[in-house]
């Protein structure tokens, strides 16, 4: 869960503050004041609407501040919350105390964190069920091999050489894709093959590398129990059913561990 509402004025006054120092500085264009006179108010800064400083900079800590909100833009009441920020920074009587926020917030962040384990529940649902459907009907294809614990793979180039133990290391080149054909991950793009050990990878992965010899390249469609399950990366998804296609270039020696 995101740390909500944590973004202080000093964090905003930094961040603009480095942004200031990174930015190029530009000589004045002198030609250019004749006509600053004849341009709208909003527009003689180069922003429309912002002409003074104090404007965009308030506008600029705005935006900072809504992109902060939008995941929770639903839980926000604006007019609200800035009839707070314009107490707050007048110093005014506040309807709450500090340690009554902090218990509104403690009570909302489990609030949001229970809705978050109800999402990722039903996402895993959703995707469990899709990659069972996926496997059901790409098991009948020709071709398709599928094992014992429900890893398929299929050959597309098939080695002469060595098969790797489950206490080998490997060197792969390889592409990961989702049911719907996202790229997650691939050496292929990185410019240069992976080596790991399969004592280190999925359990889809050390099972179909096994099965493959030096110079194989195979197809794994790998059910979500033999990749990340519920544990799965953001990009990836809970209980996402994985399809890689991975070809054994090399076994290497695993490094000794310290």
């Amino acid at each position: 869960m995101k740390p909500y509402l944590r973004t202080t004025a000093l964090a905003f006054a930094t961040l603009f503050a480095l942004s200031a120092c990174k930015a190029e500085q530009k000589p004045v264009d002198v030609s250019s004041t004749a006509t600053e006179a004849n341009k709208p108010a909003g527009e003689k800064s180069g922003y429309p609407g912002l002409p003074t400083e104090k404007e965009q900079v308030s506008y600029t800590i705005g935006m900072a501040m809504g992109r902060q909100l939008a995941e929770i833009k639903d839980e926000v009441n604006v007019d609200t919350l800035i009839k707070a920020l314009r107490a707050k920074m007048a110093d005014e009587k506040m309807l709450i105390t500090d340690e009554q926020a902090q218990q509104i917030m403690q009570a909302f962040g489990q609030k949001m964190q229970a809705k978050q384990i109800v999402k990722m529940q039903q996402e895993a649902k959703t995707n469990q069920d899709k990659g069972d459907k996926f496997l059901a009907e790409n098991g009948k294809k020709t071709g398709v091999v599928t094992t014992a614990s429900g890893l398929q793979y299929q050959v597309l180039t098939q080695g002469t050489g060595a098969k790797p133990a489950a206490s080998s290391g490997v060197k792969v080149h390889y592409k990961g894709t989702l049911i719907d054909g996202t790229e997650f991950d691939s050496s292929y793009k990185r410019g240069e093959p992976a080596t790991l050990p399969l004592s280190g990878v999925i359990p889809g992965w050390s099972e179909g590398l096994q099965l493959m010899s030096v110079g194989s390249k195979y197809k794994f469609w790998i059910p979500a129990k033999l990749a990340y399950g519920e544990q799965a990366p953001p990009m990836i998804g809970p209980n996402q059913m994985l399809i890689f296609e991975v070809e054994l270039i090399d076994i290497v020696k695993q490094p000794e561990a310290h």
